[in-house]
């Protein structure tokens, strides 16, 4: 009612003004008229539904149980993370190792476990370790056959072998060599050195079920939690007595997993 009589005392009154001032009051009469808008419309009021929060200048979010919601300012979004999808949310892949595989790279050849785990700083250790024990299982094999083929030509009744002559100068005279000590002495380092040669060959056996076996067990524990939270502490404490005046002492073991 009173826009409606405003409109009408301006419309009475705009018979003695000129063409463009009529035009004037006539927009403020009209706007005048109109009734303001409800300022709890403008707002940006939050409706509720369930667990979800709405907002009108916003995506629809909705709830996933498990999911990861994660704030960016004045935007919400929400990260689904599904246990079957192998990428991560990067974009790259996870890498999960076979611990079946690895153990059949690593018998293929030793090393290659290790590579296809991506522990590159074993390989390495590996590969010098079967070059460490392959040249001490030569050197034993080859003075293993020098002091094998010294005692046979001792031993035989041929005196144009002697190759054992080699382990003394060249200045040395044959007649003034004690041979029962030279024999007992050649019989020693042959086995001496057969036994070093046989050792490396234990060893690098070893060394070889032991990459399968590292292979194996590092592709396995690729995703064990090794956080901080996994911990023992290790403490004193006062426990209960059925005497008040005697209390027990002891130690508290604390597992954290």
């Amino acid at each position: 009612m009173t826009a409606m009589r405003m409109t009408s005392c301006c419309c009475s009154s705009s018979q003695c003004l000129p063409l463009w001032q009529r035009l004037l009051l006539s927009v403020l009469c009209v706007l005048l008229a109109v009734p303001p808008a409800d300022a709890s419309l403008l707002a940006q009021s939050p409706e509720t539904a369930g667990d979800s929060t709405v907002y009108m200048d916003e995506k629809v979010l909705v709830p996933v149980p498990g999911a990861e919601v994660i704030n960016q300012g004045d935007s919400v979004l929400t990260v689904v993370e599904d246990s079957s999808n192998p990428y991560l949310l990067n974009g790259k892949k996870e890498f999960n190792p076979d611990p079946t595989r690895a153990v059949w790279m690593s018998a293929l050849f030793p090393g290659l476990g290790q590579v296809y785990n991506r522990r590159y700083w074993k390989l390495p250790i590996v590969v010098g370790g079967f070059m460490g024990l392959g040249y001490a299982t030569s050197w034993n094999n080859k003075m293993l056959k020098d002091y094998t083929q010294a005692y046979r030509d001792l031993t035989d009744s041929d005196p144009g072998t002697n190759s054992y002559m080699n382990f003394f100068p060249p200045t040395t005279n044959e007649g003034d060599i004690d041979k029962t000590w030279l024999t007992s002495v050649m019989r020693s380092r042959r086995d001496y050195y057969r036994r070093n040669r046989d050792l490396c060959i234990i060893f690098v056996v070893g060394l070889y079920l032991l990459c399968m076996v590292d292979a194996y067990v590092d592709a396995s524990l690729a995703h064990f939690d090794i956080s901080d939270n996994l911990s023992m502490d290790v403490a004193p404490t006062m426990l209960g007595s059925p005497v008040p005046s005697k209390p027990a002492f002891g130690l508290n073991w604390a597992f954290t997993f």
